[in-house]
């Protein structure tokens, strides 16, 4: 893995960023491989796909100065693989009538950045999940990394109990709106204890960031519904701490390529890493292959532990639950297990209960 150049790279959590990229790129990319990045625009970590030897490369942005230097950074690279560059936001714009005649062109489509963007409304989502299915072929998977939304309202919530058992009801009404540590800082723009299914912003700005990013938190079962209702079923939603425990003896060598003082001699992360790491999530989807095996069944959740979490969400009382919209997974998924003997990378373990435990 080449070493990561530039200004962002310097800092621990861009490099934290792109090593997790590469590692999600090297789990699931396999060489002749047609792959579809949603949000691709810039041309940082262009030069992953050549090393993974795909065959078809397919660039979708909705800035135009953003396709144009991912497409600068494919015409200066070897052009060992093909491409095409489609300047559009697939969370509000129809993918089909772009790629025209190619009907589920990609074996793999990946939103590395900027899904939590979708989530300010459900209709954004519910767009940008139905375009991924149009793209994939059967038996593909859709992958990527967000923040993750289960732990950063966790820190939030412990912020607010902390924060009325200081104040013994002096301001009832005021609410803390901050999470804060030495390397980040998390604010929200409505000092309020709910967390609504979509459009609930916050700003995330890094220690050595000059301006904040913006973001919408994922909310982790309404993601897994509607790519249900897109024809996609959920595989895994894991923190990126326990995605690297868990694979610590395939990766331990390779963060080291991404700077130092990530990892200690053992491979384990550093305090450092470990709060940045843990800000963010893999999510994996795949588009069952009913020629190949039965379709993936989506898991079953006792709905007395979801209830039970509900008090951390603290979701509306107004709000209408659907059935699954409170189903969570307890054992690992059917497409897990395809994944590990495919791949020989992601094995079973705890970390695929996670889901249950932090929502």
């Amino acid at each position: 893995m080449s070493q990561h150049a530039g200004p962002r790279a310097e800092s621990t959590h861009h490099r934290l960023y792109e090593f997790a990229k590469a590692a999600l790129t090297r789990i699931f990319v396999h060489p002749y491989a047609t792959v579809c990045e949603l949000y691709c625009g810039g041309g940082v970590d262009a030069e992953k796909w050549d090393e993974a030897q795909i065959g078809h490369y397919i660039g979708i942005d909705g800035s135009s100065s953003g396709i144009s230097q991912r497409r600068e950074a494919w015409e200066s690279q070897r052009k060992a693989y093909t491409a095409d560059f489609f300047e559009l936001d697939p969370c509000m714009e129809d993918v089909e009538i772009h790629l025209k005649d190619q009907t589920n062109p990609a074996d793999l489509v990946c939103c590395l950045k900027n899904l939590q963007l979708c989530f300010e409304t459900e209709e954004r989502a519910r767009k940008l999940l139905f375009n991924v299915s149009s793209l994939l072929k059967p038996g593909g998977y859709f992958f990527g990394i967000t923040p993750d939304s289960s732990t950063i309202w966790a820190k939030y919530q412990k912020n607010v109990e902390a924060y009325h058992n200081r104040s013994s009801g002096m301001k009832p009404n005021i609410v803390p709106n901050c999470i804060r540590s030495e390397n980040y800082m998390i604010t929200f723009e409505v000092e309020d204890e709910k967390f609504p299914l979509f459009g609930k912003k916050y700003q995330l700005k890094f220690a050595n960031d000059i301006s904040p990013e913006i973001h919408c938190l994922v909310h982790f079962p309404s993601f897994i519904r509607l790519a249900r209702e897109a024809g996609l079923e959920y595989v895994e939603i894991q923190n990126l701490t326990e995605f690297y425990d868990d694979n610590r003896a395939q990766f331990a060598g390779m963060i080291m390529n991404f700077g130092p003082n990530l990892v200690d001699p053992r491979g384990r992360l550093l305090p450092r890493s470990y709060d940045v790491l843990g800000l963010y999530t893999t999510f994996i989807f795949q588009k069952p292959d009913p020629d190949v095996a039965p379709p993936l069944t989506t898991p079953l959740l006792h709905d007395v532990t979801y209830i039970q979490d509900e008090r951390e969400w603290q979701v509306p009382v107004t709000t209408v639950w659907r059935d699954d919209e409170k189903s969570v997974p307890v054992e690992p998924p059917p497409g897990l297990g395809k994944i590990s003997e495919q791949k020989g990378i992601l094995g079973p373990g705890p970390a695929e209960l996670r889901f249950s435990e932090a929502l």
